[in-house]
């Protein structure tokens, strides 16, 4: 999987676990770059009974752990070099031994791995095996970042929503005009996690039924977005809707059926709301 940090990398992998025929089996999450060699190497394989100073017992690293079921290898392309080769003996023989064992541990697994590195220029500049490479690019897919496909970005913020609700025991609340407006223009450089730590400040921040732009902490506040609320939605396009068109406009190239689509509009009425507003439309679609 392929994309910038916080494009929903985790999410998809989860989910391709959750539709697979290995649902009812673990599903591990190992982060390549948060620990160091040492204890990734632990955290992969495991360890035997005194392998190290304090292993009083054996312990199962995450492979092991998630046999039958999917590891997830995320940011595969911050892992070391010396680790890589172990990591493509389980890929290639299904098997690896324990940190300070000789035994080999057998194992079921699919690995699914992730990286925002360009693996390609990572080989030709020896930082990652090539074997290993070719032996994890069987399926390639690109996640594209959150200000590519604005039309997920309202279900997804309700999806988020729905989530913290629950988890935080909060009922009854929903996004406001201003708020969706706010959502759908905004360039989210953050991907994904940023949209839903957004919701999730929301949430926990929020007294009211109804959540509005300042709660998102998008560094706006409160501004003429408020208003729309308390205005027809044609209304408050015709009142308070330049920046909001130009900014549509900009996250859409200036293609008027994509800024249609983003801001729920007829791309006739679209059009005539350019031309009354003066804004310049660019290229125009064929």
């Amino acid at each position: 999987l392929l994309g910038e940090s916080g494009t929903g990398k985790e999410l998809f992998a989860r989910s391709i676990h959750q539709w697979s025929d290995r649902r009812e089996m673990p599903f591990s999450i190992i982060n390549c770059v948060a620990l160091t060699e040492t204890l990734l190497e632990n955290e992969l394989f495991g360890h035997e009974k005194g392998a190290f100073t304090g292993a009083d017992s054996l312990q199962k690293g995450k492979i092991e752990a998630a046999d039958g079921g999917t590891v997830f290898l995320d940011e595969i392309g911050d892992m070391p070099l010396g680790l890589q080769a172990k990591l493509l003996r389980v890929l290639q023989d299904h098997e690896f031994p324990r940190v300070g064992g000789t035994r080999l541990v057998r194992v079921n697994i699919r690995v699914i791995a992730a990286t925002n590195k360009d693996l390609k220029r990572a080989v030709k500049e020896k930082a990652f095996r090539e074997d290993l490479y070719f032996r994890l690019n069987v399926v390639n897919l690109l996640l594209p970042p959150l200000r590519d496909r604005p039309e997920d970005i309202i279900p997804l913020a309700e999806h988020f929503l729905a989530r913290h609700m629950r988890e935080m025991k909060k009922r009854n609340r929903r996004f406001s005009k201003s708020a969706i407006q706010t959502m759908r223009c905004y360039a989210w450089p953050g991907n994904i996690r940023e949209l839903d730590n957004a919701i999730a400040r929301a949430v926990v921040l929020g007294v009211d039924e109804e959540i509005f732009p300042d709660l998102l902490g998008l560094g706006g506040g409160k501004d003429e977005l408020d208003e729309v609320d308390n205005l027809p939605y044609h209304a408050s396009l015709d009142r308070f809707g330049t920046r909001i068109l130009e900014q549509a406009m900009r996250r859409s190239n200036w293609s008027q059926t994509k800024a249609s689509e983003l801001l729920g509009l007829q791309r006739t009425y679209l059009s005539r709301l350019l031309k009354q507003k003066g804004i310049q439309q660019g290229t125009e679609d064929s």
